[in-house]
C-alpha cells in the first residue's frame, strides 16, 4: 500500500463515518470484516481516487450489503 492509497482509505474511512453516523473505527471494522480496504479500496484506487466522494461511499456501502455488511 501506497502513502497515496492509506491516505485515500483513511480518508473514505471518515466519509463513510459521517455519512451513515458512525464512529471510524465502527466502519473500518466492518470494511476489515469482509476485506474491503485490501479486495476493493486498495486495489482500486487509481480509479476510485478520480471519482467524487459520495459516489465512492455509496460503491461501499453496495460492496458491504452484497457481502451481508449492512449500514
Amino acid at each position: 500500500m501506497t502513502k497515496e492509497s492509506l491516505s485515500f482509505v483513511v480518508y473514505m474511512i471518515h466519509a463513510c463515518a459521517n455519512k451513515w453516523n458512525l464512529y471510524p473505527s465502527a466502519v473500518y471494522k466492518q470494511m476489515q470484516s469482509v476485506n474491503c480496504i485490501t479486495d476493493f479500496l486498495v486495489p482500486n484506487y487509481e480509479i476510485l481516487h478520480t471519482q467524487g466522494t459520495q459516489y465512492i461511499v455509496e460503491n461501499i456501502k453496495e460492496y458491504l450489503n452484497v457481502r451481508g455488511k449492512a449500514v
